[in-house]
């Protein structure tokens, strides 16, 4: 039973000096802590300013018009890069998933949001004032918002604010085009069709009106 203790007491002794020996500095280092206090810098601040002149990679930014949409302080009025029709067709889509839901897929302010009880009306892209609004006021209000609309850099690359630049253009020129803004040698798209009663509500298909020559032909 001595014996018993004895090794009881030994086993124990030794624990507590295997304990004794533990450490936590490689649980517990000496670091600086996100925004913490630091006495090493003359500002306290454990979180230190990036190095002037610091340019993430791939975003030096060198051409400012591309990025700014302004030559010096004013708005430019010029495309950064040929427009194609691919490029209309992105702005398209991209203008139909950020710009629609307020502006409308025609520009004119009649979007869904304003027509769900929204207070204030988006202005319409078809008014003198627009029309004749420089493109870089388009590419700054989508990159810096304007009023009490937001910004949408987060959501919308650079090149994809130009490609609805582009695509806001051709939607002032589709509503507001005159015969002599149409290229000599082409034609003049037909009218749109007409139709009988409601043009259809999705469940049902719409029913064309006749046209004058199709009824005299039929005669």
């Amino acid at each position: 039973m001595l014996c018993l203790r004895q090794i009881l007491v030994v086993v124990l002794l030794g624990m507590i000096a295997m304990l004794s020996g533990c450490r936590l500095d490689m649980h517990v280092q000496p670091r600086v802590n996100p925004l913490a206090k630091s006495d090493f810098f003359p500002d306290q601040r454990g979180a230190r300013p990036l190095v002037e002149g610091t340019v993430a990679r791939g975003d030096l930014r060198a051409d400012t018009y591309f990025y700014s949409g302004k030559i010096g302080s004013n708005p430019g009025d010029y495309m950064p890069f040929p427009v194609t029709k691919e490029v209309l067709e992105r702005g398209r889509e991209r203008f139909n998933i950020y710009c629609a839901p307020c502006h409308s897929a025609l520009g004119d302010g009649n979007g869904f949001i304003p027509s769900r009880g929204f207070s204030i009306k988006p202005p319409s892209y078809h008014t003198a004032r627009l029309q004749k609004a420089p493109l870089g006021h388009f590419y700054d209000v989508i990159s810096n918002g304007f009023g009490i609309m937001s910004d949408y850099s987060a959501q919308i690359a650079p090149r994809d604010r130009w490609n609805i630049v582009a695509y806001i253009r051709a939607l002032q020129l589709s509503q507001n085009a005159t015969k002599a803004d149409v290229p000599s040698g082409q034609n003049i798209p037909s009218e749109p069709p007409k139709f009988l009663g409601e043009p259809g509500s999705g469940a049902t298909l719409p029913v064309i009106a006749p046209s004058n020559s199709g009824s005299e032909e039929q005669r």
